[in-house]
C-alpha cells in the first residue's frame, strides 16, 4: 500500500495519475463536488451555436450578464458584480476591504486564510464542535465579533461539514456585526444544491445590511469549473465600484457570458439537478447510517462528511482504497480539528454511488 503523505484535493487529478499510475480520465471523483450531470445540453448547443462570440470583445460591464443573474437570484442586477470565477471576487473584496483582523469558521474552505493572509490580515478562528455535529452556536460566535474585527467569513453551506445557517441567526448575526462596523462575506458556492434555495439564501438580506455581500460561482452547480464564473450581490455600492475599479477589464471572456445567460434560465436542468442531489443525498445518507460504521453529518450540499467509527480504520487507508478502485474521495485530515477520523463524497450519479457504497461498506 502506498503511503500517500501528499493529500489530494478534488482538482488533483494530475498528481493523482503520476503518484498511483491512474489515467485521471477513469477516476470517479468523489472529492471535488461537481454536478454529475456535467454541462447541460442546452448550454452546449448554446456555445456550438454562438461560437463566433470570441470574434468579438465583451460588454464592459456586462449588462445582460448581471441580468440574467439577478432573473435568477430574485435580486437588482445593480446589485451584481461578476468576476472570474468566486475566487477571485473573494481576492478582490478582501482586497477593497483591507480588513485587519478578521473572523473565520474552522473547519471551512482553506482558500480565505490564505488570502486574508496575503493581504496582511489577522486571522481569528471560531471552532465548530464535534460534540454540536459542527453547527454553529450563534451565542457563542457572536461573543468573539467585536469592534476590532472588520470582516467574518461564512461559507454556507460550509464545506467541509455541509451544515448551514439559517436567515434567522444570519439576521442576527449581521446585525451584530452592523453595530460593531464589521463587513460579513457569506459564500454560497454551494447553496443552489439545497431544497428551497430561495429562502435560505442571504441575497434578500443584502439591502437590509450593507455590510454584506454574497458569492457564488457556477463551477460547481452547473458543473463548469473550467468556465471560471464567478458573481457577488451587495447593496453596498462603495463596495460595488471599488471591487469594479479594482478588477481587470474583460476578465469574464464572451463564451462565458453566453454561458451563463443559458444557465441561469435553464429550469430543466436546475430542477433535474436538485432532484437527483436530494434523492441520492438521503439514499446514501440511510446506506451508510444503517452500516453502523460511519456518523453521517446532516448535510444542506451536494456532499456528506462522514466520521469514520471503526477506530482500527483511517481516512487515509479508506482513501487509498478508494483510488485503488479508481474512486477518489477527500481525506479530511488536513481540515483542522479532523485527524484521521474523517471523509468528505460528494453526490454523483446513481451507478457511481453504488460503485463507492460497495467499497465503503463492504
Amino acid at each position: 500500500m502506498i503511503e500517500h503523505k501528499e493529500h489530494f484535493h478534488g482538482s488533483d487529478l494530475e498528481k493523482i495519475e503520476k503518484i498511483y499510475g491512474i489515467s485521471k480520465e477513469n477516476i470517479i471523483n468523489f472529492a471535488a463536488n461537481v454536478n454529475p450531470l456535467g454541462e447541460s445540453d442546452k448550454l452546449k448547443d448554446a456555445l456550438y451555436k454562438r461560437i463566433d462570440a470570441i470574434t468579438q470583445y465583451p460588454d464592459r460591464e456586462y449588462t445582460s450578464l448581471r441580468k440574467a443573474i439577478a432573473k435568477y437570484c430574485q435580486c437588482d442586477y445593480n446589485d451584481v458584480v461578476v468576476g472570474n470565477g468566486c475566487t477571485e471576487l473573494i481576492s478582490l473584496f478582501i482586497q477593497v476591504t483591507s480588513p485587519k483582523q478578521t473572523l473565520i469558521i474552522e473547519p471551512t474552505y482553506s482558500e480565505y486564510e490564505r488570502d486574508l493572509k496575503l493581504n496582511g490580515s489577522k486571522v481569528c478562528y471560531f471552532n465548530l464542535e464535534e460534540n454540536d455535529d459542527f453547527r454553529i452556536n450563534t451565542d457563542n460566535f457572536l461573543k468573539n465579533i467585536t469592534p476590532k474585527t472588520d470582516l467574518i467569513i461564512i461559507c454556507n453551506p460550509n464545506n467541509p461539514t455541509a451544515g448551514i445557517i439559517f436567515p434567522d441567526e444570519l439576521r442576527t448575526i449581521l446585525t451584530h456585526c452592523k453595530n460593531t462596523n464589521t463587513y460579513v462575506m457569506i459564500d454560497e458556492t454551494y447553496i443552489e444544491f439545497s431544497t428551497n434555495v430561495d429562502e435560505i439564501s442571504a441575497i434578500s438580506l443584502c439591502h437590509e445590511f450593507d455590510n454584506l455581500i454574497v458569492l457564488r460561482g457556477t463551477s460547481k452547480f452547473f458543473a463548469t469549473p473550467g468556465l471560471r464564473l464567478g458573481y457577488a450581490v451587495t447593496g453596498n455600492d462603495p463596495i460595488k465600484n471599488e471591487i469594479n475599479t479594482n478588477k481587470n477589464p474583460w476578465m469574464i471572456n464572451s463564451l462565458a457570458v453566453v454561458a451563463g445567460e443559458t444557465m441561469f434560465a435553464d429550469n430543466e436542468y436546475i430542477e433535474k439537478t436538485r432532484n437527483l442531489i436530494l434523492s441520492e443525498r438521503n439514499r446514501l445518507n440511510n446506506k451508510l447510517s444503517q452500516s453502523g460504521r460511519y456518523k453521517v453529518y446532516p448535510s444542506h450540499s451536494n456532499f456528506l462528511l462522514l466520521k469514520i467509527l471503526d477506530e482500527s480504520v483511517t481516512s487515509s487507508y479508506l482513501f487509498d482504497k478508494a483510488i485503488r478502485r479508481n474512486l477518489m474521495i477527500r481525506d479530511c485530515s488536513t481540515f483542522e480539528g479532523f485527524g484521521e477520523r474523517f471523509i468528505r463524497i460528494c453526490i454523483m450519479n446513481i451507478s457511481d454511488n453504488d460503485k463507492l457504497l460497495s467499497c465503503l461498506l463492504e
